[in-house]
């Protein structure tokens, strides 16, 4: 009897390495705990996915958006037995088009930033990344909105870590010695802000120019970061 192999086909070990090869080029590893655990959990919830990476629901929010942009995963409706709107069940779509498609798109286009980080230097390099986290963050909080004309700089920096941790940030507001600050506990860029440190700028430039427009007193930041070799990602008022 002959047997016959399906190049295709991929045993779970192996489909595993190689998502994971290809998501750290992300330097994202609660995006990759996601996706894997969604293979063998479909219809798992935000809530239930929460619990399985030990981060904020909204957190995996964020990702679970990308994931849904990208065409990683989709969703159905869970019906509930009580009130409210029904909870979404998330699971993967089929595995050869997103090994196929957009996660190399993506593991792409993070090359092409790396490499154009290395080519700029460090002082181009870290201005762009400024600029490009003011813009943004400007955008952010136009977006956003606020009730308050001129929010004090606790509050504002309040609005700050909950919009940041909507995007993947798992930030949050602390006050010490009068002074205001948004300390990160997870880091979007992951792996690729170790490998370089100017895009730690972006932080910085993101704060800044959600604290503009949000109409806060002051605009200026400084910032630690563990990619540097500090002992916390946070940027003080």
């Amino acid at each position: 009897m002959s047997t016959t192999t399906n190049e295709n086909a991929l045993d779970p070990a192996l489909f595993t390495a190689k998502v994971t090869s290809l998501t750290h080029s992300f330097g994202d590893n609660t995006r990759r705990k996601i996706y894997l655990y969604l293979r063998e959990n479909p219809g798992a919830t935000a809530t239930q996915l929460a619990l399985h990476c030990k981060v904020h629901a909204n957190v995996v929010r964020h990702h679970l958006d990308r994931l849904a942009e990208s065409g990683y995963v989709t969703f159905d409706n869970v019906h509930k037995t009580t009130v409210g709107r029904p909870a979404k069940g998330y699971r993967v779509v089929d595995a050869d088009l997103v090994m196929d498609g957009s996660m190399r798109r993506d593991a792409l286009l993070v090359a092409l930033l790396e490499m154009a980080l290395e080519r700029l230097g460090p002082e181009a390099a870290e201005a762009m990344a400024h600029d490009v986290g003011i813009e943004y963050g400007r955008t952010l909080a136009e977006t956003v909105g606020t009730n308050e004309p001129n929010p004090t700089m606790k509050a504002a920096m309040e609005s700050i870590a909950g919009i940041l941790t909507a995007h993947g940030f798992a930030a949050r507001a602390e006050e010490h010695d009068l002074e205001q600050s948004v300390v990160s506990y997870n880091c979007p860029f992951g792996t690729a802000a170790q490998h370089h440190p100017v895009l730690c700028a972006v932080d910085r430039g993101l704060i800044s120019g959600m604290l503009d427009g949000l109409g806060a007193a002051t605009t200026k930041v400084t910032l630690t970061s563990r990619a540097r070799g500090d002992d916390a990602c946070r940027v003080t008022a």
